[in-house]
């Protein structure tokens, strides 16, 4: 509609100027072809010496659908010529002055009129005024009126059509994205827009990357819904066996030793099972918050995580590096707790020693932790790293394991700009790499 009606008043306003300025010029070549026929009559009226003599002239140079006036200084018309009917209500007046103009005396009609003050045959001073019916150029002006109207319409319904055409163009893209989000949010579906194949315009873009932010919030929600259930499925499996055993302990716990000392022993390790997949838990939020990266000296860091484990499983590890200080920017809570994660893994999931690596390549700190348990299967390995995902369900059960723990690591590698990887071979073991940044070393540096 807007498009159509910016259309139409331009066409108005152009047709207007080509209309007005068609007659301009053609009414000024009009009356300068009168004027010089005038001149002509005065200067054989100039010869005359009697009335009739001026009366024959004046008939002789009149227009073919014309008329001439002579008024003298008391507003007389002591002489009037005329040929045709066209006009009637011409009027004049005596005046000293040239004038040329174009009247309209009556509906439809255009009259050039050309007045100039002259001396008469008996040597008074007259007006002369000489007028002629513009009929042409009447059928002119009316002819390309209706031209324009013509050619305004030829214009304007192709436009029209084409406005509209456009309009669907661009609005139904606009009105299928509005009508597939309204259906996502009454009846919370993960509706896209079927996008077609055609030019790779605006509108195209718009809905694919539409399609793109359905499937991420979609992606994000079965996610989130993955979590909370699977978060909840393991929070109800210990809180389910601690209340089992508190309910045997209520039954039969008071007279049987044995059976107290097992419930107490079970009750705590789930307890333990539970506070260590809630600090998890509590682990994945922090870890999306803002935290302050420093200067932080790995091999340190990983020299007393290495003595911690030690003294607490007493099993062998070797610390394998080529360096004895490397920093890197970052902090050193959550690096540490990467530490832990891989070591803990590795310590739970083989009976063997485990080896520990840190050195730097081409500006890159690796930090590997080895161990030589069962590994893990090729379609195992990108997918272990999927909140509350596990290999062996029953065995990660036994170990304690919550599926949590190499997720945290990975989003920590990533907030520190690098990354976590994992290589294994069934029945060799497995190698999870963790490559950062180092820190360079500078003049400000402290």
């Amino acid at each position: 509609m807007f498009s159509s009606v910016l259309i139409l008043s331009m066409l108005i306003l152009v047709n207007t100027f080509i209309y007005f300025l068609f007659y301009k010029n053609a009414t000024d070549g009009q009356l300068t072809e009168l004027s010089l026929q005038t001149d002509v009559l005065i200067e054989h009226l100039s010869q005359t010496t009697s009335r009739e003599e001026a009366s024959e002239v004046i008939n002789a140079f009149l227009p073919a659908n014309g008329m001439v006036k002579v008024f003298s200084s008391d507003q007389r018309a002591i002489e009037f010529k005329r040929k045709g009917e066209a006009y009637r209500t011409l009027e004049g007046a005596f005046q000293t002055a040239e004038t040329h103009e174009i009247e309209r005396p009556e509906r439809g009609v255009h009259v050039a009129v050309v007045t100039k003050p002259i001396i008469w045959h008996d040597g008074s001073v007259v007006t002369l005024q000489m007028s002629d019916n513009l009929v042409a150029l009447t059928n002119t002006m009316r002819i390309l009126f209706y031209v324009l109207i013509i050619v305004s319409l030829v214009i304007l319904i192709p436009t029209v059509i084409g406005s509209n055409i456009l309009s669907r163009f661009l609005l139904n893209p606009i009105e299928e994205l509005t009508r597939t989000m309204k259906t996502n949010i009454k009846e919370r579906k993960w509706e896209k827009i079927d996008h077609r194949d055609r030019s790779k315009d605006e509108l195209y873009e718009m809905e694919v990357t539409f399609n793109e932010m359905i499937d991420q919030l979609k992606d994000n929600y079965e996610r989130q819904e993955d979590f909370v259930s699977n978060a909840s499925h393991e929070l109800k499996t210990p809180i389910q066996i601690v209340k089992s055993y508190a309910q045997l302990l209520a039954r039969r716990g008071k007279d049987n030793p044995e059976l107290l000392d097992e419930s107490i022993e079970v009750i705590d390790s789930e307890a333990d099972r539970m506070k260590r997949l809630v600090e998890q838990l509590l682990s994945l939020a922090k870890n999306k918050e803002n935290v302050v990266h420093e200067r932080v000296e790995l091999v340190q860091l990983i020299e007393h995580s290495i003595t911690t484990f030690k003294q607490a499983y007493n099993r062998e590890i070797e610390f394998h590096k080529n360096t004895e200080t490397i920093h890197v920017l970052g902090n050193a809570g959550q690096l540490e707790q990467i530490i832990y994660i891989l070591i803990e893994n590795a310590l739970k999931y083989s009976e063997d020693k485990i080896t520990v690596s840190l050195f730097t390549y081409n500006g890159d700190v690796i930090y590997s932790v080895k161990d030589y348990g069962s590994g893990i299967a090729p379609e195992d390995q990108e997918r272990i790293f999927e909140r509350f995902y596990r290999v062996d369900k029953a065995r990660s059960r036994g170990t304690g394991g919550s599926g949590l723990g190499l997720s945290i690591a990975r989003e920590i590698a990533e907030d520190h700009q690098g990354k976590l990887t994992v290589d294994s071979t069934l029945g060799e073991g497995s190698t999870f790499t963790m490559v950062l940044p180092v820190m360079k070393e500078g003049p400000d540096e402290k």
